[in-house]
């Protein structure tokens, strides 16, 4: 049998945590806001489309694992601030496996948030434009 995304993320909510996107707006308006990092995994075509959460980093998907993995050459720092990580993509299903992915890879600290920036924009949670 073969394994579709559709098994593959929901394997991944079934192992990491998931919060709700109006958690996640709650959670960026708070006084907790400065203990955890928005790690947006949107191409960035779509972050020049659509806007992003205001302050969240950007980690393409593809780069995701390599930036995260300190022994990587490509490591960036804000994968070990220390600060808990909330990945989000479009939806939420790349944001789960990426979530997973860096789980299975020791990070303890993080989650996603269920429905993505799609939702967030629909709840109004704050965004903010690129500057070209």
């Amino acid at each position: 049998m073969n394994v579709t995304v559709k098994m593959l993320v929901d394997n991944a909510y079934s192992e990491i945590e998931t919060i709700t996107a109006e958690q996640a707006i709650n959670l960026h308006n708070s006084q907790e806001h400065e203990n955890v990092l928005f790690v947006d995994i949107r191409d960035i075509r779509e972050l020049e489309r659509e806007g992003k959460i205001p302050g969240a980093f950007h980690a393409p998907r593809g780069m995701l694992e390599f930036w995260a993995d300190p022994e990587s050459p490509y490591h960036h720092k804000a994968f070990s601030s220390g600060k808990k990580l909330i990945l989000h993509c479009a939806k939420g299903w790349r944001s789960a496996l990426g979530t997973k992915t860096l789980q299975d890879m020791g990070m303890e600290n993080i989650c996603h948030f269920d429905g993505g920036f799609s939702e967030w924009k629909a709840l109004g949670g704050p965004i903010e434009s690129l500057s070209k």
